[in-house]
C-alpha cells in the first residue's frame, strides 16, 4: 500500500495526468464555448470519435500526420456543422440531435472502419502515424516540474494553450462578449443587431473544432491506432468538468484534470490487482457525483431567485 501511495509523488504519476486530461481540456473548452452561446453540445463525443477515425485513417494513406491531423479537425467541424445545421436551422431538440450524432459517428467509423481494413475493432491493419513529442529545452532541467511537463505530445500544449485564449476569448474580446450577450438574454441581444443564430452556429463550429482536435490526440498521440468507440464516454465527461468549473474557462480546466487525476489513480489502483473494470469506473463515478452536485446547486439557486 505504501509502495502505491508513492506513486502520488512521483513525476510520472503527475505526467500520466496532463497526458490523459490532454482530450478532457479540450472536450471540455468545447462544451464551454456552446455554453456560453446558450445552447449544449451533446455531440462533443460523437465530434470526438469521428475526428480520431479521420486522422488515423488519412494519415495512413497520406503517410503524414500534419495531413491526418488537419482532416481529423474538418471532419469535427463537418459533425459540428450538421448539428448545427438540425438544431438551429430545422428547429431539432439539440439533445436528441446532439445524440443522434453520437449514434451516427459510432456506427459510421465502424462502418468505415470494416470498408477499409475489412476489420470492426481497430486499425491495426493500417500503418500508424502520430503527432510527434517535444522536449521544451529549459523546462525538462526543472526539478519534478520538468519531468511532469516536458516531453508530451505537441496537441498536450496546444490544449493548455487553448485553455488560456478560450478565457481571453469570452472575457475579453468583443466576439465573446456578443456571445456572452446571446446566452445570457437573446432578446436583448437581437434588440443591439448580434444575430443570435449566427452566434450559435460559431459556437458550434469552434466546438467542433477543438473536439477534433481532443479526437485526433485520441488516436493520434495518447495510442497510435483507431479503435472502435475509443473516446469511451470522454465527451460527455467534458460536459461534467464543464459543468462543474460553470462559465469559466480556468475552473473548466481544473475541472477536467480533476477528471484526468481519476483516471490515472485508476491506472495506479491496478497494480494493487484490482479489477481494471472496477478501476475504470472511476472516472465516471466522479461523473454522476459532479452532476448531482450540480443538480443540487441549480435547484437551490432557482428556488432562492424565485424566493426572491
Amino acid at each position: 500500500m505504501n509502495s502505491v501511495l508513492q506513486q502520488f509523488f512521483d513525476p510520472a504519476f503527475w505526467y500520466s495526468v496532463v497526458r490523459v486530461s490532454t482530450p478532457l481540456l479540450f472536450g471540455t473548452m468545447a462544451a464551454l464555448i456552446c455554453s456560453i452561446a446558450g445552447t449544449v453540445n451533446i455531440g462533443i463525443e460523437g465530434m470526438m470519435l469521428m475526428s480520431a477515425f479521420t486522422g488515423t485513417i488519412v494519415a495512413s494513406f497520406s503517410k503524414n500526420p500534419w495531413v491526418g491531423l488537419l482532416s481529423a479537425v474538418a471532419s469535427a467541424v463537418v459533425v459540428a456543422a450538421l448539428l448545427a445545421y438540425f438544431h438551429l436551422n430545422l428547429k431539432t431538440d439539440v439533445v436528441i440531435a446532439g445524440v443522434a450524432t453520437n449514434l451516427l459517428s459510432s456506427g459510421l467509423t465502424v462502418f468505415l472502419l470494416f470498408t477499409i481494413t475489412g476489420e470492426k475493432g481497430t486499425s491495426a491493419a493500417l500503418r500508424s502515424y502520430v503527432i510527434p513529442r517535444i522536449e521544451i529545452p529549459i523546462l525538462r532541467e526543472i526539478p519534478f516540474v520538468g519531468k511532469v511537463l516536458s516531453g508530451h505530445n505537441v496537441l498536450t500544449y496546444l490544449a493548455i494553450i487553448c485553455v488560456f485564449l478560450i478565457h481571453y476569448l469570452i472575457t475579453k474580446t468583443a466576439f465573446g462578449m456578443n456571445m456572452r450577450a446571446v446566452g445570457e438574454n437573446p432578446q436583448a441581444a437581437l434588440s443591439v443587431g448580434i444575430s443570435v443564430k449566427r452566434m450559435r452556429y460559431y459556437a458550434f463550429l469552434l466546438s467542433g473544432l477543438l473536439s477534433g482536435f481532443g479526437g485526433a490526440f485520441l488516436s493520434m498521440g495518447y495510442v497510435s491506432w483507431f479503435a472502435r468507440d475509443m473516446t469511451a464516454g470522454r465527451g460527455f465527461i467534458s460536459l461534467a468538468a464543464q459543468a462543474l468549473g460553470g462559465k469559466s474557462a480556468l475552473l473548466s480546466a481544473a475541472g477536467a484534470l480533476l477528471f484526468g487525476i481519476a483516471e490515472s489513480v485508476g491506472i495506479t489502483l491496478q497494480s494493487l490487482r484490482i479489477p481494471s473494470e472496477i478501476t475504470n469506473m472511476l472516472p465516471f463515478i466522479l461523473t454522476l457525483g459532479v452532476l448531482l452536485l450540480y443538480a443540487r446547486v441549480r435547484v437551490k439557486t432557482h428556488s432562492r431567485i424565485q424566493e426572491q
